[in-house]
């Protein structure tokens, strides 16, 4: 049989300090992930979500287990990941255009070619980006002269413009109106399908992860671990009159309930 895991955590855990300060941040976890999979991690504050996406793209070191990428341990082959994180940070001395292109700089195999294709190849590459989440007209524009959500749209694409292997979404919408992030759900949602991207999005909004995923883990308060996963079958594509449907207002009623009601794991005796 063969492994169609595109993503395994293996009993990983981590754990900061030693001694009295020691913290337990991830009990040892396990986590599969399919190619094309669309995987949203929801919790608690401090239950773990964000230092699973650390270990994924190599930010943080685990302190227990393993992590496998196509088969193969973390760090064997380079992993291309595209991130979004609740700030932009668009750079403003930048236009946007600039600012999409910019991991095309840094991220092999891009940076070899950039100088060279920058003008063409690459300027095209980010102009169908930006025409595709509707940001064609402000693609000259400083960032400054952007919206919240529209430089939300600009992250995402600058997130994609290397097609990533992987892309990880830190709260990516969370400082916007409940309007825009709605709008950016769907922009999100067309992307994905469009693309056929791996993704792992974390957020504290059921109604996010509901919407956008197909695949749910919920966690429970620190040291986190996986206490569900939950398989969303929605069809695609979602129109967002889906979260007013009974059988969505369940889903996201059980991930509360899951998540108020999830026990703490049993404290470890000391060594």
């Amino acid at each position: 049989m063969t492994d169609d895991r595109f993503v395994h955590l293996e009993r990983v855990g981590v754990t900061f300090g030693t001694g009295k300060t020691r913290t337990e941040a991830l009990t040892p976890t396990d986590l599969a992930i399919k190619r094309g999979d669309f995987v949203a991690l929801v919790g608690p504050s401090g239950c773990g979500k964000s230092t699973i996406l650390k270990l994924i793209s190599e930010l943080l070191k685990p302190s227990t287990g393993n992590i496998f990428f196509g088969g193969r341990e973390l760090g064997a082959k380079p992993l291309r990941v595209g991130m979004a994180f609740q700030s932009a940070s668009l750079l403003p001395w930048m236009t946007v255009r600039d600012n999409v292109m910019l991991p095309l700089k840094i991220v092999p195999p891009f940076k070899k070619d950039y100088r060279a294709e920058r003008h063409r190849a690459f300027r095209d590459r980010a102009d169908a980006l930006l025409a595709q989440v509707g940001l064609e007209d402000f693609a000259d524009k400083s960032p400054w002269q952007l919206s919240g959500g529209m430089m939300q749209r600009a992250n995402l694409c600058r997130a994609l413009i290397h097609d990533p292997d992987l892309l990880l979404l830190d709260e990516p919408f969370g400082a916007l109106d409940q309007f825009t992030r709605e709008e950016l759900w769907q922009t999100l949602q067309d992307l994905w399908i469009d693309r056929g991207s791996t993704v792992i999005l974390v957020t504290h909004d059921l109604r996010e992860a509901a919407y956008l995923a197909n695949r749910i883990c919920v966690m429970s308060p620190r040291p986190g671990r996986i206490v569900e996963d939950r398989a969303v079958d929605f069809v695609r594509p979602r129109a967002i009159d889906i979260t007013f449907e009974p059988e969505f207002a369940r889903l996201v009623q059980d991930l509360r309930r899951l998540i108020v009601g999830a026990p703490k794991p049993p404290k470890a005796d000391a060594a």
